[in-house]
């Protein structure tokens, strides 16, 4: 009996662990470099800064390795409930994730 329910404890355990690294997106794959010559500085045109948009939305997500960027971590920090991902309270969310 006590042999049956020690492996019971032992799936439940790789079943939930499964499910985790199953949860969480994988990061994406630098582009390469296209080797060229590089450009003088006076040649480059000007352009404004352009603000990009990222629409994220409130799920049940609450663990840093379940955020695909930081940005969308500071999102969930500041407009979704029950998240754990600042654990000093300083408003800066996932401070020693080294993916970013």
């Amino acid at each position: 009996m006590l042999n049956k329910l020690l492996v019971l404890i032992i799936l439940i355990g790789c079943w939930q662990w499964w499910q985790r690294t199953q949860t969480v997106a994988p990061i994406p794959e630098s582009l390469p470099v296209s080797e060229t010559l590089p450009v003088p500085v006076e040649t480059v045109p000007v352009e404004p800064q352009l603000q990009i948009q990222q629409s994220f939305q409130c799920d049940s997500r609450q663990f840093c390795s379940q955020m695909r960027s930081r940005a969308e971590a500071e999102f969930f920090i500041a407009n979704c409930p029950n998240t754990k991902m600042d654990g000093d309270r300083d408003g800066i969310p996932c401070e020693n994730d080294s993916r970013w």
